[in-house]
């Protein structure tokens, strides 16, 4: 096990893990509670008496919460997906968990599969994936695979904090720059201008774009919503900085979050244009399984004035649910406010001249990696 900086490991006991249950605001964390999904048939899992291992002094008080980071040896790394809602058909993700604490965060209930939370757990019980380059490169490097652009960022961020330390983000990219293939980024962080290098090597020859994703402009909505992301200007800074290097990048404004964010759709698209990106995009919350609760109480926390409001107008876009997961509707509102909001968001693009198109990535350069067994020259 590997322990870097301030990430710390603590074993699992063999009985499997047992969180703390709260519910209040948490100084530097999305969720407000660590309560266990019931989803997988997982044990009931409450307080047992221990909380003050968690509280420090018996009035409740909360010390801050340490992020730790658990290697797994993954067994292979290229996921690969069949969905009409995504324009992409396979996908590498470094890490499990995210830091960035996003409550809104689609991802979360993959955690529940760990026997953990997706609450506070999916931000500071962290998995890092070491082996994850070796699996790319023995993968790119298989009789018969056809290269298609690969994703990464579509399920936990690639340049979450422990990228720093980790660096397999990278790893993975300077094999995907060493065969040519072609490769889509997704992140909400500035920390993606640290591989700038590889990135406009591989965009002179058509290879990669990249989407910023800018859910808020306002630091204060930016702190609750996604606590550990980096600050909305050091986003738009990065984007400036992709797009001088000759990168392809793209805002994505997302989610769209009914009274709370979507007054800000115009403005984020407006500092972007100026900032240069080639493209816009934007998504409505979603909220599937374990996130809607959680979604709930973070509402209940930081927006009590509104949170009927918010959920009533969420309710409206997804046919009177919280979510709808069918394919084909899941990533599309539908509604007056859905009508509302690309109405809006088309006003602004051409307000702004900001494109919707995205430029084909060449896949015809692809070679397999150094040391495939038929790669001869």
């Amino acid at each position: 096990m590997v322990i870097r900086g301030s990430y710390h490991f603590t074993p699992l006991p063999e009985s499997g893990y047992v969180p703390y249950t709260f519910s209040m605001s948490i100084k530097g964390r999305g969720a407000t509670n660590n309560e266990a999904s019931a989803r997988f048939n997982l044990p009931s899992r409450e307080a047992d008496g221990d909380w003050l291992d968690v509280c420090d002094e018996i009035d409740g008080k909360i010390p801050r919460l340490r992020t730790t980071v658990q290697t797994v040896q993954a067994r292979t790394i290229i996921s690969r997906n069949q969905s009409p809602d995504i324009g992409f058909t396979q996908s590498v993700n470094p890490f499990g968990g995210c830091e960035h604490g996003c409550i809104y965060c689609f991802a979360r209930p993959s955690h529940a599969w760990h026997d953990l939370s997706p609450g506070l757990d999916f931000e500071t019980k962290l998995f890092a994936k070491p082996n994850a380059p070796d699996l790319l490169r023995a993968e790119l490097g298989k009789r018969g695979y056809t290269p298609a652009p690969l994703a990464m960022g579509t399920n936990t961020d690639p340049y979450q904090p422990i990228e720093s330390d980790w660096r397999i983000t990278r790893a993975c990219i300077e094999i995907l720059a060493e065969c040519r293939h072609p490769l889509l980024i997704t992140t909400k962080s500035d920390r993606i201008a640290r591989d700038l290098d590889l990135l406009a090597d591989m965009a002179r020859d058509g290879l990669v774009a990249v989407a910023l994703s800018i859910t808020s402009l306002q630091p204060k909505i930016a702190r609750t919503l996604e606590p550990r992301a980096p600050h909305p200007e050091k986003r738009i800074a990065a984007i400036r900085a992709l797009a001088q290097a000759g990168v392809p990048v793209w805002v994505n404004i997302a989610p769209v979050i009914p009274a709370i964010t979507d007054h800000e759709m115009e403005a984020i698209l407006e500092r972007c244009a100026d900032a240069g990106v080639n493209g816009a995009s934007y998504l409505v919350v979603r909220l599937p399984h374990e996130v809607a609760p959680l979604f709930r109480d973070w509402l209940d926390a930081h927006y009590p004035d509104r949170a009927g409001k918010v959920m009533a107008i969420i309710h409206d876009l997804r046919g009177g649910r919280d979510n709808d997961p069918r394919f084909g509707h899941r990533m599309r509102p539908q509604g007056v406010w859905a009508d509302l909001l690309r109405t809006r968001f088309r006003k602004a693009l051409a307000r702004y001249g900001v494109e919707q198109a995205r430029l084909p990535l060449r896949t015809d350069l692809f070679r397999p990696p150094e040391g495939a067994q038929y790669r001869l020259f």
